[in-house]
């Protein structure tokens, strides 16, 4: 214990050494103002850095303890037991401190943006003021909600299932902040906070994993070799994760090459990035060697968290450094919507081979990329083969959802209604159709982790449990999935919410996610060959697809033959230097909305053929097998009866 208190104090010294040391570095430290000058102290400048610091610690603790409770240690029923139970416990107060310290860091926040000394913060119109006019003070406000939500659900549950949904909603906590803290004032917003929210959820199940595999091995678990097993891959994960999205945000916030080395800030990503480095290599090691039995795990782990408080040191003293980038980059409020200038006047090639950094369309499509990958791979090492036409299906499922996001259809989606209509099309109508034929779910299926001891509610079963729930039931209805498809393109564009929508960065990533979302569900329904709570006929199935599609061809004349421009003031105050005639704009949308959807429906109705044939045709040897055993049965019947009556005549007649 004596030694565990030496090393903790030890880390928070060196962690706090290397915080100091790098704001003085980076000009992120307090500076002495001229008199007159709005001044919040010196207390505010270091005690904001370092209750950043330690409500980020808090945060990964709470994470890496409900981690380890519900998917490191092996379990032997449906609720947490022993050493899990205790980690339960420990989420609680590490979730409450978590939610304390970042009440405190509003009250500091204020205090800087406000340039008013500590003392005088805790007033109400300082204190609201900053919920009410600024999206960084409503979002730390939403982290310390959450936080307190967690604390007290882990307080009174012990179930693994409400465990795991409660480990979602703790990641689910470090949104608000990442999501309009400092990457979200620079350029290229969509793709600066989407690799900062990625960034920090990889750092927090990394730090926070390792931190509770510590705690496990300091409790002397015999458990800890299987944890330290299946904790090997999520780290190699969270470390892909890591460095992919640190070198997209460090891009976004450096803004040339130059600038890595010519920068303060540049030199504080390089130190991060050699940190990462090293604790890669610790992983590598931590794999290879220990993970066979967990010996010499413990100091291994107490080094490599060492690293890692001084790496988690860094990256807050970068949140409080200037970048190279200013925050004043984009001239324009149209210009900050779109994360750069109006694009050229749209031409063919502009169109198919253009691209724009969206960060919502690359995570959806990178990630989906890596985890069929990788499905694949593991497949592989077990000598499973995978039908290689699901494996096109993907990846073209994926190259669609890449054109109408972040490729060049994407670009003008945001400026001309009829892109915006095509893009909506292919999310919607096309995609959803590669990515449902490809059977994901199957796949996943079949690579998850499974029970390690009887009674294990293992991944895998978790999953398979999701998809016999009621939930599951619901969603999946044959009426449901037709209804969000067709219900909310009426809801989104005869209503104020698309001029809403188009308003904001996370307006059209939400249509976005949307659209690829509703299609999904509503193909899953018609033409899905994964497991499914609901096995419908195929003629079900095609029934369902002719009812949807008149509904669809009424809301395409309904956009052509409008008079009303849809999301009127939103193109007139883009005021875009081309294809001025807004309701022409409007009336080709609508054309292409209605000539597209030839395209799904021919593709649809191939696959539901085939999947008829497949059916039949499985059907009919099922049924020839039948009767062939059946057959085989009434000879073998029919031949005893003849050896029956045989032996019966010799007897009768010797």
């Amino acid at each position: 214990m004596a030694n565990t208190a030496r090393w903790a104090a030890a880390t928070f010294f060196a962690a706090a050494m290397v915080l100091v040391l790098a704001l003085e570095l980076g000009g992120g430290a307090p500076q002495p103002v001229p008199p007159g000058i709005p001044d919040p102290g010196v207390l505010t400048g270091w005690g904001l850095p370092v209750i950043k610091l330690f409500s980020d610690v808090a945060s990964f603790l709470t994470l890496g303890l409900l981690l380890a409770a519900v998917f490191l240690l092996p379990s032997s029923g449906k609720t947490v037991q022993g050493l899990s139970s205790q980690g339960i416990r420990w989420a609680h107060r590490t979730a409450l401190a978590w939610g304390i310290l970042s009440l405190a860091l509003y009250v500091f926040t204020v205090s800087d943006i406000f340039a008013v000394p500590l003392s005088r913060t805790l007033s109400w119109p300082l204190l609201s003021g900053l919920a009410r006019d600024s999206s960084l003070g409503m979002g730390i406000l939403g982290q310390a909600l959450i936080a307190f939500v967690v604390a007290f659900v882990a307080r009174w549950s012990i179930s693994i299932k409400g465990l795991a949904i409660l480990l979602g909603i703790a990641l689910a906590g470090l949104a608000p902040v990442s999501l309009t803290g400092h990457a979200a004032s620079s350029g290229s917003h969509d793709l600066a906070t989407v690799s900062l929210l990625l960034h920090l959820a990889g750092v927090s199940l990394w730090v926070g994993g390792l931190a509770a595999l510590g705690w496990i091995a300091w409790h002397g678990s015999k458990r800890l070799p299987a944890a330290i097993a299946r904790f090997s891959v999520l780290a190699a994960w969270c470390i892909a994760l890591v460095a992919v999205s640190g070198v997209a945000n460090a891009a976004v916030r450096l803004g040339a090459f130059n600038e890595l080395f010519g920068s303060a800030y540049g030199q504080l990503v390089i130190g991060k990035a050699v940190a990462i480095g090293a604790l890669g290599v610790f992983g590598y090691r931590q794999r290879k060697k220990i993970v066979k039995d967990g010996s010499g795990f413990l100091r291994l782990c107490a080094t490599e968290l060492f690293v890692m408080a001084a790496t988690i040191a860094l990256a807050v003293a970068l949140s409080r450094t200037p970048t190279p980038v200013p925050d004043n980059l984009l001239k324009t409020p149209v210009e900050e919507l779109l994360g750069g200038p109006i694009p050229p006047v749209p031409t063919a090639l502009r169109i198919f081979w253009g691209w724009s950094p969206n960060g919502v369309g690359l995570a959806i499509v990178g990630l989906l990329a890596a985890f069929y990958t990788c499905g694949l791979v593991v497949l592989h090492r077990r000598g499973v083969a995978w039908p290689v036409g699901r494996t096109l299906s993907w990846f073209v499922g994926l190259i669609i959802v890449a054109w109408a996001t972040f490729g060049g259809l994407g670009v003008y989606s945001h400026v001309l209604f009829s892109a915006h209509m095509v893009s909506h099309m292919m999310l919607s109508m096309v995609a959803p159709i590669f990515l449902i034929l490809a059977a994901p779910m199957t796949l996943v299926l079949r690579t998850l982790p499974g029970p390690r001891q009887p009674g294990e509610i293992a991944p895998r079963q978790m999953l398979v449990a999701f998809l016999h729930s009621k939930f599951s039931r619901f969603i999946t209805h044959p009426i449901l999935g037709p209804a969000l498809f067709v219900g909310s393109l009426y809801g989104l564009y005869f209503t104020n919410l698309f001029t809403t929508l188009m308003g904001s960065h996370w307006g059209h990533s939400v249509m976005e996610l949307h659209f690829l979302a509703v299609g999904t569900l509503y193909y899953y329904v018609i033409i899905g060959v994964d497991p499914s709570p609901r096995k419908l006929p195929p003629l079900l199935r095609f029934g369902v697809l002719m009812v949807t599609i008149p509904f669809h061809a009424f809301f395409a004349v309904s956009v052509m033959s409008s008079r009303r421009v849809f999301a009127y003031d939103y193109w007139q105050w883009l005021d875009r230097p081309y294809l001025k005639d807004l309701l022409a704009d409007q009336y080709l949308g609508g054309g292409i909305a209605w000539a597209m959807g030839e395209i799904p429906l021919m593709l649809v109705m191939g696959a539901l053929f085939v999947q008829w044939f497949t059916s039949d045709r499985r059907e009919s040897r099922r049924f020839d097998r039948a009767e062939a055993q059946n057959s085989d049965r009434d000879l073998e019947a029919y031949n005893a009866y003849l050896a029956e009556l045989q032996e019966h005549g010799r007897r009768r007649n010797p």
